[in-house]
């Protein structure tokens, strides 16, 4: 059994209701924020061009009180920090609130922590009145990776950590990691564990092990079995 006590509604606002898809539409955006809002989540967790005027149409998304967080440099973190920084600034500017930006992982497993620092603190600027959340892929990262990867995000400003773009070969977010995560930025930063989270006992160990945010692509799924 957890040992967080949540009600579902309470459950909810810890969840980026999230549909990264390259197949997804438009259509599929409006169906997720339609069920974002109908589910009472914190946010939705889309693509940066689904937010751009011409995907829009003219036509904002009906989000309510809902969030919107766009990624950045994903899912592969292969782009170059100006890169990253200009499509988060720009995402930002059509109306996302967070930007969740992957780093890169290769620089992050060759202990050029300098240059993930460098990433971050290039996104942190150019989104100065944003909420920054930080993918360091933890499933690819050893111990002593994950936690300098967490060093270099409060080194740069970032607000979060998260676990993972969900589209790693090596896997999605762990307890283990998680908790790590949170032992290493303690209160400073939010941690958030995305990525395989797919049932309810699943999410509520995410949040026993210290995560503050949930990204879930099967949140009706995850809140249906909530014992409210």
């Amino acid at each position: 059994m957890p040992m967080t006590d949540l009600s579902r509604a309470q459950l909810a606002q810890y969840i980026d209701h999230t549909l990264l898809k390259p197949e997804a539409t438009m259509a599929d955006v409006r169906a997720l924020a339609a069920e974002a809002v109908e589910l009472g989540a914190y946010s939705i967790c889309i693509s940066p061009n689904m937010l751009s005027e011409a995907a829009l149409g003219g036509q904002p998304l009906e989000l309510g009180d809902v969030k919107i967080a766009v990624v950045a440099g994903f899912p592969s973190g292969k782009h170059v920090p100006e890169i990253k920084a200009a499509e988060a600034a720009r995402a930002v500017a059509d109306g996302a609130h967070e930007v969740d930006m992957v780093i890169d992982v290769g620089a992050a497993r060759a202990g050029r922590f300098d240059l993930v620092e460098a990433e971050i603190r290039a996104v942190r600027e150019a989104i100065p009145g944003a909420l920054l959340k930080v993918i360091i892929e933890s499933a690819a990262l050893d111990e002593e990776q994950i936690v300098a990867a967490c060093h270099a995000a409060e080194a740069a400003v970032a607000d979060y950590v998260k676990t993972s773009t969900g589209f790693h070969p090596a896997g999605g977010a762990s307890v283990e990691a998680v908790r790590l995560m949170r032992e290493t930025v303690g209160d400073r930063l939010g941690v958030k564990a995305s990525g395989g989270i797919r049932d309810y006992a699943a999410a509520m160990a995410m949040i026993d092990a210290g995560a503050s945010r949930l990204g879930l692509s099967g949140t009706a799924k995850v809140l249906a079995e909530c014992p409210e």
